[in-house]
Order: C-alpha cells, then structure tokens, then sequence
C-alpha cells in the first residue's frame, strides 16, 4: 500500500510520514511549489529521511487563488484555507498515477487557529474533494475516523492526539524517532509576511496577467512604483544583482552606474522620457556616488544598443514617496 504525504519539510510533516512509514505503507512526500514558497528545506528533510520526494509546480493555479480567495485571508495576502484545499485536491488527482491509496498530512488540530480548527479541516477535506481520504496522523484521534482507519490501512490506536501549539510533544517524538535535524517552525510562506504581501498586492492591482518572473522578483531588491504601469527593481547586493538581470523580460531596461559601483536596476513598464529621467536618478542615489555632483548610467532597453547618459545626483530620500 501506498499514501501521498502533502509535505512541507518541517517537523510535523517528517513526523506524519513516519507515523504511516512504521505502519508498513510506502511514502511519497509531495511538496507543491511555487514563487511564494519554495522546495529547498523540504527536499532536503525527505534526503535526511530517505524518503521518495517529488516537486511539483502549482503557481499558475495557486494564484488564481492567492487573487480570489473563497475564504479570504490570514494577516496578510495569504489564503491559508483555500491554499491548502487546493494542495490536497492535486494531491487527490495524483493518487491513481502514483498507484497511492490515500493522502496525508502533518497538521495538528489548534496549531494555527485560523486554518487548523476542527471546522477548517473538516471544510479544507470537503473543498478538496478527498474528503474522508484526508488523514492527520498526528491528531487523528481528535477527529472523526478516515476510509484508510476504517478499512484498516491503518491502525487508528498507533496514531496520535496532538493538539495545540506547544512543540513539546513533537519533539519529544522526534527524539523516539531518531529524527535530530529539522528546520525551525517559523517562515516559509512569504504570503504571511507584510512587506511582500505589499508588493503582491500592488502587482495585481498593476497587471492582469502576471508573470511567474515577475513573482520572483518580489522577493528581491528595493520596489518602487513610479507610475500606473511602471515599477523599479533596484538590487541590494551582487546575489540580487545578478538574480534580477536573470529575470528581465525582453521589454525590460536595465539600468547600472558606469562611473562608480552601484546596483543593477530593473524597469518594468512605460519607458518615457521622464520615467526613465528617475529611474537612472534612482540608479545613482544607490551607487556609491557619494558627494559627487553627477555621473554616468549605462541603459539597455531589450536588445537595443545601450547608451551612456549623464545624471545629476540627487538624495535617495527623495524617492521614498515611490517605495512599495
């Protein structure tokens, strides 16, 4: 037998998976990826585990719900209970080319009040269409039996009753469990964070359709919005730099300092005359032109020439009113 792990790399999820794995079933850890939460630490928890590990891309149908979420949002711009109903529903779809019987995960009933209520996990079941085919090792015995407990897939007394936010009981299970490496609890959906749900929530308002390159560049740089349909990108180190070049698109300018070290700048939309009089203005602010009264920026706009022009250099305080 077989079951598909919804599988997010932290210690509930490798604590789930080693619940079913000690039960005799095989395990695939399924990690759903996208440019708001990425499959680095969850691969590398599947490695030190040695269990069968899959990435599978699901941006182009997560932001239709990050856009329209049916149950609305968290703190920020992140749709928690629709998020995680559409995981499982691919997780369902994924169950008869895996040759897997049923799908579980690491949520703990009360670890977050929002979507790990009773009532959001009997509402995420339903909306994913697995409905009884879900299972929560870790809490099992606080909610109403699954197919797999009834059919006897699984032994229902080897599950557990976590409950709450304590860590405590987790790991002390990871000890029993010889699992001694884990990542921390906190982060891994940018979504929950305020500042880049500002910048997501200023994208859409901007574009209609967006680009998956245009999502990764929320994760980098200073933002700026000089106008409607007109963003700056400026890097805040080399990594940056380069990542940002990486992710021009073809109707993209560039923009770097010629005469001293600065940024690599990404403009994004209308190329006027006066958007990109502040955009190579911004580009100086965030060299290192110091004292100097003027100095040169390079602009490359798609696969035309570039050319050299001469800026005035300006205090960056006076672009503050254009950060997202």
């Amino acid at each position: 037998m077989k079951a598909i792990c919804v599988f997010s790399g932290g210690l509930d999820s490798m604590l789930a998976a080693d619940v079913i794995r000690a039960q005799g079933i095989d395990v695939l850890a399924l990690f759903f990826e996208t440019p708001f939460f990425k499959s680095g630490k969850a691969k590398k928890s599947a490695r030190a585990m040695d269990l069968p590990f899959r990435v599978v891309d699901i941006t182009r149908r997560h932001l239709e719900v990050v856009k329209k979420p049916k149950h609305g949002y968290g703190g920020n711009m992140n749709p928690c209970i629709d998020c995680h109903a559409l995981m499982f529903r691919i997780a369902g779809e994924m169950l008869e080319e895996e040759g897997a019987d049923f799908v579980f995960t690491g949520e703990v009933l009360g670890q977050r009040p929002m979507s790990q209520n009773k009532r959001s996990l009997e509402l995420v079941a339903a909306e994913s269409g697995l409905n009884r085919l879900l299972l929560r090792p870790l809490s099992s015995k606080l909610l109403a039996p699954t197919i797999p407990e009834e059919k006897g897939w699984v032994q229902r007394e080897r599950l557990l009753d976590f409950q709450g936010r304590s860590r405590k009981p987790q790991m002390e299970m990871a000890q029993r469990f010889n699992i001694m490496e884990y990542p921390s609890p906190a982060g891994g959906c940018l979504l929950t964070e305020k500042g880049f749900s500002r910048r997501l929530k200023d994208l859409l308002t901007s574009k209609i359709d967006v680009e998956t390159g245009e999502l990764e560049l929320l994760r980098l740089g200073r933002h700026f919005r000089i106008a409607p349909h007109t963003k700056i990108v400026v890097g805040r180190n080399k990594r940056e730099n380069e990542a940002i070049q990486s992710l021009a698109g073809k109707n993209d300018a560039i923009l770097r300092s010629v005469s001293v070290p600065g940024p690599t700048v990404l403009v994004s939309g209308e190329l006027s005359g006066e958007i990109l009089d502040i955009a190579t203005a911004i580009t100086l602010a965030y060299s290192d032109a110091g004292e100097r009264d003027a100095g040169e920026v390079r602009i490359e706009e798609g696969i035309r020439e570039s050319r050299v022009v001469s800026v005035k250099t300006r205090d960056k305080g006076e672009f503050r009113r254009y950060l997202i």
